[in-house]
């Protein structure tokens, strides 16, 4: 099969794809972030002790209003009735780890939405802690799985499946 850049018509010009003859059917995916916290700035939010409150749960409420505006943040990104989004920020050893999931009946998927829902998450907690730590940084943020549609389903090679 070959494939090529569904954002860009046959003469290079870009277009937004249009979905109007496809089925709705079940969309489904999961997203992954993690933000790198010095160990000092991480004592303090396992303390939820900041400046500005619980990081984790005001991140997890920006990434499910995030994914719900994908449409107006990415360009050629399809308005989807989102039916359920689901943001999980977790403390770890090193920093916050960031799974989103995002689930929608319709002709398109819903991969741009988990990726937003865990960027924007991400950049919540940076936000939050910056008082704490200037140096965080923000990474490894990528699709770990979608279902749904024709191409299938996919599963991001070495990721450890049903993580969120």
């Amino acid at each position: 099969m070959k494939r090529s850049l569904s954002h860009f018509d046959s003469r290079g010009r870009v277009r937004m794809v249009d979905v109007t003859a496809k089925g709705a059917t079940e969309r489904t995916a999961v997203a992954r972030g993690f933000v790198c916290i010095a160990a000092g700035a991480l004592a303090k939010v396992r303390k939820m002790n900041t400046p500005k409150g619980n990081p984790l749960e005001i991140a997890r409420i920006a990434g499910i209003a995030a994914a719900k505006r994908t449409s107006e943040l990415i360009p050629l990104c399809h308005p989807l009735l989102l039916t359920h989004i689901d943001v999980a920020a977790k403390l770890c050893q090193n920093g916050v780890e960031i799974v989103s999931r995002v689930t929608a009946t319709g002709p398109t998927g819903v991969e741009m939405e988990a990726l937003t829902a865990a960027t924007v998450a991400a950049l919540t907690i940076y936000d939050m802690c910056k008082a704490l730590d200037r140096g965080m940084e923000i990474s490894e943020i990528y699709l770990v799985e979608k279902a749904g549609g024709r191409s299938g389903h996919y599963v991001r090679p070495g990721s450890a499946r049903g993580r969120s």
